[in-house]
């Protein structure tokens, strides 16, 4: 009997160090499917809607799915041994040096090419790569698999978006952006399981 307890406690304090990304990966999956695709369908003429509408849903997803995200984070960091939290904060860092870098390389494209309407693609598709190289290295840290594969996806769905014409960037992050947060989701709950 006492075998029987003992394995429970263990899987118990190793399940309370992973960290659940379902909801901020459905908050994410609002953000583009609602944020991007409002925004193909709006840039490419197909409905009206209004400029802030786009740029409403999509900042209301990510910023949920970034609080989201934060907040599974911090609460495995409280049961995870000084190692793990020192590369959890390591790469916790990484959004802010990425973040930084992406403003700094879509200012100065935009900036020497003199062409401001470059920051309409080069955000939303740069802002993907950031997140996927990121996740990249969270899923390795981590040892999920599921996260280091979202983020392989990420990244180069959005380096590939840059090579479709107008909206269509937009419409790429949308439906391959969005839908690998949905199956990414559907599959953290199957992760979590095993």
């Amino acid at each position: 009997m006492n075998a029987t307890a003992l394995p429970a406690t263990t899987t118990t304090a190793a399940a309370s160090t992973e960290v659940d990304n379902r909801a901020a990966y459905l908050g994410f999956a609002f953000a583009y499917v609602f944020g991007h695709g409002a925004s193909a369908l709006s840039r490419s003429g197909a409905v009206a809607l209004p400029a802030w509408l786009p740029v409403a849903l999509l900042a209301t997803g990510l910023l949920a799915g970034t609080a989201f995200a934060m907040s599974a984070s911090l609460r495995a960091q409280k049961t995870a041994s000084e190692a793990r939290r020192r590369a959890e904060k390591l790469v916790g860092t990484a959004w802010i040096t990425g973040f930084a870098a992406l403003a700094l390389a879509v200012t100065g494209l935009s900036t020497v090419f003199d062409q401001p309407e470059l920051q309409t693609v080069l955000w939303p598709a740069g802002s993907a790569i950031v997140v996927g190289l990121i996740y990249i290295a969270e899923g390795a840290v981590r040892g999920i698999a599921l996260h280091y594969n979202l983020g392989t996806w990420l990244a180069l769905v959005a380096a590939a978006a840059l090579f479709v014409p107008g909206a269509g960037v937009f419409g790429v992050l949308a439906v391959l952006g969005g839908s690998a947060y949905l199956v990414a989701a559907f599959l953290e709950s199957r992760r979590l399981a095993a």
